[in-house]
């Protein structure tokens, strides 16, 4: 596209925009805070799932003092369930850094903001853009594949390496005079019209621009490379029973679900029996020893970049006192109390049989 087409690009995309966004929370507020947080939740997560964590997180953390005096545990137990805790810790010790050295303003220079934890490209560019109108392109998953069309962009989205032609080719299209209204644009686009596999051509407000339309080669876009599939794992849980009370630990904040609770277990080795084996972790993880009553539930759950299939036993305590290996900290808690800790998914998946059968 020449100028003259950019420039009318811009204005159709835009003009559509606006008569047709989403009428979504994070939308009615100039707040750089609200922002922050809709963006940092809205990765990886479809905007149906994030409305309601969003409205509850304002109503617990309404601003970002509140956010940074809070307790981490708080913070996990309102991002419960929503997955990628990384996000929730980064965001606790950025709201921190605010408060000591920003005087408790997020800054608009983008440099300063990118340097806070969890910062990255996109978010820099996507909150800089639309709280503070830098001219930055905030380029997601829908923009990638809105420009892979547009524009006929053979490098795989699904490759950071090529990143940078989809960065490139969104600055060059980008409107450096209402940057936070073209970002979400485009986003937008790409959500409701651009939309993988079967796209709404015939609604598109910018198919005319748009060279694989033209060229009736929608379907040969976004090019996406093969991922290798992902492996499956096998573990054995034990809650542990102990005069009407069960065992739970706590992880380390680094890593995968960091920071939250869970009962102890690990791995199944090659050829162990499932129950010999949440023993044996049992063992390893806490230091009691245990036997097993009986089989709670089979639960199946997929993360990232793999599957796990835990089999949940219900163990009654023979000895030994509590000595971690792994987790930082543990608690004997009665069932009743287990909604005040935050917890993976996946074990909420065993709550409602853990519940019904108790800890008898």
């Amino acid at each position: 596209m020449n100028q003259q087409q950019i420039r009318k690009f811009r204005k159709r995309l835009i003009g559509w925009y606006r008569e047709n966004r989403r009428d979504l929370p994070w939308r009615k507020t100039n707040d750089p805070y609200c922002i922050w947080i809709s963006e940092v939740m809205l990765q990886q997560t479809r905007v149906e799932t994030v409305v309601p964590y969003y409205q509850r997180f304002l109503q617990c953390f309404p601003d970002l003092p509140s956010l940074a005096r809070s307790d981490l545990e708080a913070v996990l137990k309102a991002w419960e369930g929503l997955g990628y805790y990384a996000r929730a810790r980064n965001l606790h010790r950025a709201a921190g850094i605010v408060i000591a050295e920003h005087q408790g303003v997020v800054p608009q220079d983008p440099d300063l903001f990118g340097k806070l934890p969890g910062v990255g490209v996109y978010i820099r560019a996507a909150v800089t853009s639309i709280a503070f109108d830098k001219p930055l392109p905030a380029v997601d998953g829908n923009v990638k594949r809105v420009l892979a069309r547009l524009m006929k962009i053979g490098e795989p989205v699904n490759r950071s390496s090529f990143h940078r032609s989809f960065t490139a080719a969104a600055q060059q299209l980008l409107d450096r005079r209402q940057p936070g209204t073209y970002n979400q644009a485009m986003m937008e686009l790409g959500a409701l019209i651009c939309m993988p596999g079967q796209p709404d051509c015939p609604r598109c407000p910018v198919r005319s621009f748009c060279s694989a339309f033209k060229e009736n080669g929608v379907d040969r876009y976004p090019v996406r490379l093969r991922s290798e599939p992902v492996p499956e794992y096998r573990i054995a849980v034990g809650v542990v029973c102990r005069n009407n009370r069960v065992l739970i630990t706590r992880r380390k904040n680094e890593g995968l679900l960091g920071g939250l609770w869970e009962f102890p277990g690990g791995k199944i080795g090659p050829r162990e029996d499932p129950e010999a084996a949440c023993i044996r972790e049992i063992k390893e993880e806490v230091n009691l020893h245990v036997e097993v009553m009986a089989h709670l539930s089979r639960v199946k759950h997929a993360y990232t970049h793999f599957k796990i299939v835990m089999d949940v036993y219900r163990c009654r305590y023979l000895g030994g006192r509590v000595k971690l290996s792994g987790p930082v900290d543990y608690r004997w808690i009665r069932l009743e109390e287990i909604d005040r800790f935050a917890f993976p998914k996946a074990n909420h998946k065993f709550f409602p049989m853990l519940r019904k059968v108790g800890c008898r």
